[in-house]
């Protein structure tokens, strides 16, 4: 082989090498913000290592006006250093608005360099044709190396500011760049009139992979995967070229010259050493490899299995938040955090966010920027597991719920159907109590009407919480409701105050929200008639696409304990009350969208909060025929 071709072969390698990381590098970019600058400085070395086969070919037109536009590379390079380095403390708008002043001054500068000219073809050692520099191609050598000096002085100026993988990166740039300044001197030999061939830029292509290499191998995990396999089949091919050199000499001192001269018996013995040389070396370089681009990192099937068995087991999203986080930091041997959905709450160090959006599960690791790739590549396969443990406890957690559901619609309607048989059992011998108390004398008489009052309040008020539920739905103005619910009290010294005001409206069940009002204010009034200055003040009003009705009184505070079960059924502090009232409350307020809730922080002793939603139109979808079935509450 020529060292022409030899030369056409390198240059080749380099410009397809060029390209595809070019190409990878900007898909990267989406991800990475500095990658489509170095994306330019690899797809310009593919154009000058072009311009170079060009020449050789015989197009020397072509070949002189690609190696003319090599400040392009540098400058891309720049770029991409400027980027790389940038800190949010330190500011980028500086460099940001000089950069396209540099890009302009470069181009210009090309196509002085092609006009000039620039340079000129001579023949040198092994070629018959090469690139030489000639007039202003001198200036254009001198600027790209200021340019490359500019970009290495940035580099260095990062190296002071960062820590960690990043100033690591910057090392392995800095040498990276060191090996590309050794390889390219030779360009510039027959410049200078010395008649060496370029033996240096024959290897051209490693510089490229050493550079991208040294910028992303602790940021994407794909390269060092890519990375742990190229060292494995590189020491196997350094052992196998040794093991051929060895036989070769062995060979020639026997005065087997060829290798057709070598008995068949010999090359099979010689076959079956490589292959006992390369499986014997393969295991050992194997695990050297994965410990200089993993190191820390110690992932096995049966770590995989015990992560996945701990993980299965967990039954909400705070358990499996606080188990995610114990094993990944016991692993680990540093605290890790994992923050969930509904679930976790993120720590200043390592994190893994899992998240759900309309899409579906997606993880993100926050603050691994500075570990080793071992140790991200643990993290990453962690996280994944998660992921999948996230997407099984949701579907078992709506079985759960869609069961429970279930049940309660099932309850609901076994209720209701006793409701109605009681009811119709009670209301006949309560008719006859009633006819049969007209002869009795007027207290007698006034004291059973009140027990039968209340008796046919404790059957309505069953009737309503576990019977159907048909919302009649249409617009009507509160404040007129407030007042008629208002007027039918026995308010019996008790201060009333309404501010609501005379045009806000709501779209409900004009009924049932009257029913809410009174068992509200029936409560309120229960508890607050024998106090001294007792006082219930109701006001409402309309904000983020909500009304917001609240009923205040002075009566006795409820005590915390209570809270938790104030909206459950047959539960009451009041005398004589069925323990429904706010039961049907939360009922029908969930019929109609809306939440209620009790609050002691808003300036008085007891306060009910209704939500309602102005937008409840759309949200009910209007679909229904002016009504919904609210079987289940």
């Amino acid at each position: 082989m020529s060292l022409s071709v030899a030369f056409e072969i390198s240059m080749v390698l380099t410009s397809v090498c060029a390209v595809l990381l070019s190409g990878w590098l900007l898909w990267q970019g989406q991800r990475q913000r500095a990658m489509p600058a170095l994306a330019g400085f690899a797809a310009m070395m593919a154009l000058w290592c072009t311009g170079h086969i060009a020449i050789v070919q015989g197009w020397p037109v072509l070949g002189v006006a690609l190696i003319l536009a090599n400040p392009l590379m540098p400058m891309f390079f720049l770029h991409f250093a400027l980027q790389f380095v940038a800190t949010p403390e330190a500011g980028s708008g500086g460099w940001r608005r000089r950069l396209p002043w540099l890009y302009a001054l470069t181009i210009l500068l090309i196509g002085l360099s092609w006009f000039g000219p620039g340079g000129k073809i001579t023949t040198t050692a092994g070629f018959d044709a090469f690139f030489v520099f000639a007039d202003i191609g001198w200036l254009n050598l001198l600027y790209t190396i200021l340019l490359g000096v500019a970009a290495h002085l940035v580099l260095f100026q990062g190296w002071r500011l960062h820590s960690g993988n990043k100033r690591r990166s910057i090392v392995a740039m800095f040498m990276a760049g060191g090996w590309g300044l050794l390889l390219a001197t030779s360009f510039v030999f027959p410049s200078l009139g010395l008649n060496w061939y370029p033996y240096p830029m024959l290897l051209l292509p490693s510089y490229l992979l050493l550079l991208v290499y040294g910028v992303v191998r602790y940021q994407v995990l794909e390269i060092n995967a890519f990375a742990n396999k190229a060292l494995i089949w590189l020491g196997m091919l350094l052992l196998v070229l040794a093991l051929m050199a060895l036989v070769s000499a062995l060979l020639g001192q026997l005065g087997m010259q060829a290798l057709s001269a070598v008995p068949a018996s010999q090359l099979w013995l010689y076959s079956t050493l490589l292959l006992l040389l390369s499986a014997a070396c393969y295991q050992p370089l194997s695990k050297l490899a994965r410990r200089l681009i993993y190191p820390g990192g110690q992932l096995n099937e049966s770590l995989l299995a015990h992560w996945r068995s701990k993980l299965q087991q967990c039954n909400s999203w705070h358990e499996l938040a606080a188990l995610a986080a114990g094993l990944l930091s016991g692993q680990l041997r540093q605290k890790v955090s994992v923050q969930l959905p509904l679930a976790g709450r993120a720590n200043p160090g390592l994190q893994i966010h899992c998240l759900r959006n309309e899409h579906g599960w997606y993880y993100a690791l926050k603050g691994w920027d500075d570990v080793t790739p071992g140790y991200r590549l643990q993290g990453e396969v962690f996280a994944a597991l998660l992921l999948s443990n996230c997407r099984i406890l949701e579907q078992s957690l709506k079985l759960a719920d869609a069961e429970r559901k279930r049940l309660d619609q099932q309850h609901l309607v076994e209720l209701g159907a006793l409701s109605a048989a009681m009811a119709h059992e009670l209301r006949n011998p309560l008719n006859i109590i009633s006819m049969a108390a007209a002869t009795t004398p007027a207290e007698t008489r006034q004291h059973i009407q009140q027990q039968l009052k209340r008796a046919d309040r404790l059957i309505a008020d069953l009737l309503s919480y576990s019977g159907r539920l048909e919302l009649q739905y249409s617009d009507f103005l509160l404040k007129p409701l407030l007042q008629a619910v208002l007027s039918q009290q026995d308010w019996q010294g008790v201060q009333c105050q309404l501010q609501v005001p005379d045009d806000l409206m709501l779209y409900g069940d004009s009924y049932r929200v009257q029913q809410v009002l009174i068992n509200l204010t029936d409560n309120a009034l229960a508890f607050c008639r024998n106090q001294p200055q007792a006082e219930i003040k109701i006001e409402a009003h309309s904000e983020h696409d909500h009304v917001w009705i609240y009923v205040h009184n002075n009566g006795p505070a409820i005590v915390p304990a209570q809270h938790a079960a104030l909206f459950q059924p047959f539960v009451s502090k009041r005398a004589g009350g069925s323990g429904l009232g706010l039961a049907i409350v939360r009922r029908i307020m969930q019929a109609h969208g809306g939440e209620v809730c009790h609050q002691s922080d808003l300036g008085w002793p007891v306060s009910f909060v209704l939500k309602f939603t102005l937008n409840v139109k759309q949200n009910l979808g209007l679909q229904l025929p002016h009504q919904q079935d609210m079987t289940n509450g």
